[in-house]
This record gives structure tokens, sequence and C-alpha cells, in this order.
């Protein structure tokens, strides 16, 4: 059920206080994170507790604060499946990624830069630029060149292997335009009409990357796997393979609604976090 009300909030990182009979792999005083409520009947992260499956978490990484280890898990989980389940990136395909700065965009660009691709985003300013050239990513204005331009600029004409849809609206057309024939489209917005017609002419594979679909659905083996890919993207933070990018403003839980509509606006660069206590 999903009756109301309901407790919002779907990333979490914090302190495990009490482990039921059955779980072995979490001890009481345990960093975690993970993407582990908010949706269907299950008791969501903006609260000073959540009772949740332990599947879907891991061990918080030892380099970040846990205000931030928080930013991570439903982007990571995004921008992972999609590129590694879906897509099957390889080293040296060229990865074009729409919105490099945004929440899953940022993380896809440096989950692809690891796994040894030619990464290119699009940017709207030369401050978010420099974000994504230190992510590894080489930066495509996409207010100053058109997807023909920097595709003929980039690639020879010839197209992108993997373009990963970030954003959504009218960057699915952009996307069909950028890949190669052949190629592979990923998208995590597609509640919306949109002409597949290029898709067509040009043999294109369009993947549609959902990662609530394990805990509405009560999927136990998916809820597994996620917990691992945390698991992996705590190694890598560690490894200094993978940053989150968190906005300035960071709120407390009384600003939620503050917090919420930060998010909505245009303002933000990153993710928005809110912070329920001081502990780290």
């Amino acid at each position: 059920t999903n009756d109301l009300p309901t407790v919002l909030g779907c990333d979490v990182a914090g302190t495990i206080v009490a482990v039921g009979s059955r779980v072995k792999k979490f001890s009481v005083g345990d960093r975690v994170f993970g993407c582990a409520g908010g949706v269907r009947g299950m008791g969501g992260a903006l609260a000073e507790y959540i009772a949740t499956d332990p599947r879907l978490l891991a061990r918080a990484p030892r380099k970040l604060p846990l205000h931030e280890a928080a930013a991570l898990p439903l982007v990571t989980i995004t921008a992972w499946e999609g590129l590694f389940q879906r897509a099957f990136v390889q080293p040296g395909d060229k990865v074009l990624v729409h919105g490099g700065t945004g929440g899953v965009g940022h993380v896809a660009v440096q989950l692809a830069a690891a796994k040894g691709c030619r990464v290119f985003t699009t940017v709207s300013s030369r401050e978010k630029a420099s974000i994504v050239e230190d992510y590894g990513a080489n930066p495509v204005n996409y207010r100053e060149e058109t997807p023909e331009s920097y595709v003929q600029r980039l690639t020879d004409g010839r197209g992108f292997d993997v373009v990963f849809d970030a954003t959504g609206g009218s960057d699915l057309s952009a996307s069909m335009e950028a890949a190669r024939v052949n190629g592979q489209v990923v998208t995590i917005v597609s509640q919306y009409e949109a002409d597949l017609s290029p898709m067509h002419f040009k043999g294109l594979s369009l993947h549609v990357v959902f990662m609530l679909i394990p805990m509405l659905h009560g999927l136990i083996t998916q809820r597994e796997r996620q917990g691992t890919i945390m698991k992996e993207a705590a190694r890598m933070v560690d490894a200094g393979e993978l940053t989150p990018l968190i906005d300035d403003m960071v709120f407390g839980l009384e600003d939620v609604a503050a917090a919420h509509a930060r998010t909505e606006g245009s303002q933000k660069l990153g993710k928005v976090v809110v912070r329920i206590t001081d502990e780290e």
C-alpha cells in the first residue's frame, strides 16, 4: 500500500542503532548508506530513524562525512545500471552524457571515465565545464553548439557509441541524433511523448532506467544487486574515483520544504542534502 501520510526521502546515510535477529552483514555502530525507502509503504529518509531492508545498504565510504555520502545512492545506482547493466559500456567507447553536472549526470561521467571510456558531456557554462573536466570528461556547451556540429567535431560525424540522457525532455531527440548507427541511448526520463523514428533509421537501442523498481515490486535479487553497487561505489569514493557534487546550501530537517524548493529551482548545482543531525 501507499497510504498517506508517509515519510518521503529515498537516499540515506547514517549509523545503525539496531538490527533484526536474521541480519548478519551489519552490526550496531556501522556507518551505512543506500537508497532505502520512501516508496510504497517503506518509511523514508527524512526522519531521525529509518527501518529498512539491509540488502539495500552498504558500509559508507570512510573518506566522506555521512551527509555527503547520502548524496550518492539513487544517482549512482541509476548511472551504474544504465552504463554497466544496460549499455554494457567498454573501455575506449565514446560516451556522451547529457547534463554532466546534474545529479545522475555527474556520477555517470565519473563512472564512465573510471571504466576507461572517452567521455563527453553537455554543460551550459564555463563553471560547469571546469567541474566536468576535473571528472575526466570533455565539456560541450550545448548553448553554443548543435548536436550536428559537435558530433562532426568530436566523432568525425560517426556519432557516439553510447549516449546517456540524464535530463529528459528535448535531450532524447538530441541523444538519438548524437548516437552512431546501431548505437545505444540510455534515458532516465520517459514519461512524455517523443518521436522515435530516428531510432528506426539508425537501428538504435533505447534503455529506460528506473532504479526504484526493486523497492516498488519487492524484487529481492535486484535489491541485493543494488546493495552490491553501493559497496563498489564506496570503494570508488575511497580510491578517489568518485566524488559527489553537492550544492552549497545544506538544509536541516526543519527546512525540508526549502530543500525541495531548492531542488526544483534552477540555481542549485549538484545534489541537495538534508542533514538530520550533526553526528558523523
